[in-house]
């Protein structure tokens, strides 16, 4: 039974890795996640032009790998709307797998974590089957159940270009053996109608992202007016609950900071997410002041022990390390 399905501590969700030390979605990221104590590990999941699901933070590419150094892609380089939001880059889908095995990750804030940098150019960009081999590995190996929590990266886009991530993933987890509803596999997104039709294919629990502001794309895209803040109400909450099993929320929606940066007072959030039946992650937990509350400048930890007293269900961070250390608080 997953982990999350009981009434054991918090899961500790290795947010693409440990993306605190290791270039983020890499098998070095997400190996060093599962040392570090993570339950789960996260990989965001896009498309290659010949429909193979990989590990990227977007689909566009410049900001995570070496793409830029590659002569023999400069042609490849173009401008699309994703989301309606014009990038200019170069994107998965316009690679084929064999291409972007050739290119290297690179950290992709390494303002904020120069360390990381001493990692650019050397790990490859892996597929959701070598996530799912590493996974199953390290369980056998430590003899400690690891999941596997992939998000569906931009789904209304991918369908639009006939690259639909959903039944390619649905494909992979049940060839590895991730059926029925308590297997360790949690899958997310940010938009609502594939989680719905997902809903409907199989019984593996689904996650329904909610941001702190915004509403889904697919919601633009239909002409739907709600936003993510009616999802988080009692009734948007009841509505979620009849395709998802857990809500995985931005912190600010829990706990709002004012202006300043100053933590207010928590909302009935998570109450009301358990009245649906519906289980809580919160995302995403990162030891840097830059994203650290006011309150907790210098001190992580004191944010962990915040957010856990709060009886929230699992949290995604950056530093599972210091996630695991306060997950029994």
């Amino acid at each position: 039974m997953a982990k999350n399905f009981t009434n054991a501590t918090p899961i500790i969700i290795g947010h693409r890795g440990a993306s605190g030390y290791r270039p983020e979605h890499t098998l070095a990221a997400y190996e060093l996640a599962i040392a570090l104590g993570s339950d789960y590990i996260e990989p965001d999941l896009v498309s290659t032009k010949d429909g193979i699901l990989i590990a990227r933070h977007e689909n566009e590419i410049s900001e995570t790998t070496n793409v830029a150094s590659h002569p023999e892609f400069t042609n490849y380089k173009t401008t699309k709307i994703i989301d309606g939001e014009s990038k200019t880059g170069w994107f998965t889908e316009d690679f084929t797998l064999a291409e972007l095995k050739i290119l290297k990750a690179k950290e992709r804030i390494p303002e904020l974590r120069p360390q990381n940098t001493a990692y650019d150019g050397i790990f490859e960009i892996p597929t959701l089957q070598e996530i799912i081999d590493l996974a199953q590995q390290k369980s056998a190996e430590i003899g400690r159940t690891i999941g596997i929590y992939p998000e569906t990266k931009h789904p209304t886009y991918f369908k639009s270009i006939e690259l639909s991530l959903e039944e390619p993933l649905l494909n992979t987890l049940v060839a590895n053996g991730y059926q029925g509803a308590n297997v360790p596999v949690f899958i997310q997104s940010f938009e609502v109608s594939n989680l719905q039709d997902l809903s409907t294919k199989t019984d593996l629990p689904l996650v329904q992202l909610l941001n702190c502001s915004g509403k889904p794309y697919d919601f633009i895209v239909s002409g739907n007016n709600r936003t993510y803040a009616d999802l988080a109400t009692p009734s948007g909450l009841q509505e979620i609950a009849k395709y998802a099993q857990a809500v995985g929320i931005h912190k600010n929606l829990l706990v709002p900071r004012d202006s300043k940066g100053k933590l207010l007072a928590p909302t009935s959030l998570v109450n009301d997410a358990h009245a649906a039946a519906l289980l809580v992650h919160v995302w995403t937990f990162r030891n840097e002041d830059f994203f650290l509350p006011l309150d907790f400048q210098g001190n992580p930890q004191g944010e962990y022990e915040l957010f856990f007293s709060l009886d929230i269900d699992g949290v995604f961070s950056d530093y599972p390390d210091t996630a695991s250390c306060y997950s029994t608080y």
